[in-house]
């Protein structure tokens, strides 16, 4: 159905013909202050006309017309859709520090970085919360908002999958990483408020203690889950033959369990792919997904038309030829 968002500019249309009316009338071109070098020659007083001049004159006129429907915003509203919507309002925040590089999770077959797990599995864990509102934080020596809460969840993923190890620092700022959680989400309802962090460490870096982060997120009313990431065995190769260490020895999974139980969230330990992608899918049901749905009906603005078709009236005004006019010589 087409609408017109700003029907009121159509009381522009008169203006031209309000300017002719009121505007004082310009001299004409050969007034009387003209004179001729040669005597016995003079010009008339009033020259032929043409269909050329008209035709301008109708093409402006046009243009006018058509600039003040473009100004009145036409648009074209689409059947309505419904889409889903549950209010949630849910930041990832992702550890990207150094140790986040150690390979010690099978994706494919094959061992990859803790990094590149995250990015693979969580990425579909984002894409699956339809209806919430997602935005992502990246923390390593500091802690940054990468993508702000929004319904764009691709946008999201795809950020997430475009991060790279580093990014933010190669330390450890857990208690930075929750309290701009916490500055993001204070605002939005207090029924709402979760933070998934994610991270294979210990904090080693940033201004706020995560004991104090924690405690701003439970006065607050900000739910957090924690996901300690790293496996607890792994083979390594040196000079004196193999070894097996455990590359998780650092992760502080009491700080982690506390911060969860504190603000009525829940602590999860992935040591591998399969026990990451569980983690994801017990969060959802936990913090289910949209079961409400908001009917809303798309709108395509179409001012582009008409004004298209006004340059296209003042590019055919200007092409005409000069018309010029014609002077007849006669005798004094």
């Amino acid at each position: 159905m087409l609408e017109l968002a700003w029907p009121w500019m159509f009381a522009l249309l008169p203006l031209p013909l309000l300017a002719a009316l009121l505007l004082p009338r310009a001299r004409g071109l050969f007034g009387s202050a003209l004179h001729l070098p040669h005597l016995g020659m003079q010009l008339p007083q009033q020259a032929d006309t043409s269909a050329v001049p008209n035709a301008r004159r109708l093409l402006a006129l046009l243009g006018w017309c058509l600039l003040v429907a473009a100004a009145a915003r036409p648009q074209w509203l689409g059947p309505p859709e419904d889409i889903a919507r549950s209010g949630r309002d849910l930041l990832l925040a992702v550890d990207t520090s150094g140790s986040m590089s150690i390979e010690d999770m099978q994706l494919g077959g094959g061992a990859v970085p803790r990094f590149s797990a995250i990015q693979a599995i969580a990425s579909d864990f984002i894409e699956r919360r339809k209806g919430d509102r997602v935005g992502l934080i990246l923390f390593g020596t500091r802690a940054y908002l990468l993508v702000p809460l929004t319904f764009d969840l691709k946008t999201v993923a795809k950020q997430l999958v475009d991060s790279t190890i580093g990014l933010a620092g190669r330390e450890t700022a857990i208690g930075d990483a929750v309290g701009l959680a916490v500055k993001r989400l204070r605002n939005r309802p207090q029924e709402q408020r979760v933070l998934v962090l994610l991270t294979d460490g210990v904090n080693t870096s940033g201004e706020l203690d995560p004991a104090k982060a924690t405690d701003l997120a439970s006065a607050n009313h900000v739910k957090i889950y924690t996901i300690g990431i790293g496996a607890e065995r792994m083979r390594v190769d040196s000079l004196f033959g193999s070894r097996t260490v455990n590359p998780s020895a650092d992760l502080d999974e009491a700080m982690l369990t506390s911060m969860a139980s504190k603000t009525g969230g829940r602590y999860f330990r992935a040591r591998d792919s399969a026990e990451l992608a569980g983690i994801y899918r017990a969060i959802d049901t936990l913090e289910p997904a949209a079961d409400t749905k908001q009917s809303l009906r798309p709108i395509d603005e179409w001012y582009w038309i008409p004004l298209a078709a006004a340059l296209v009236a003042a590019a055919l005004a200007f092409a005409l030829p000069t018309w010029r006019m014609r002077r007849r010589l006669v005798p004094a």
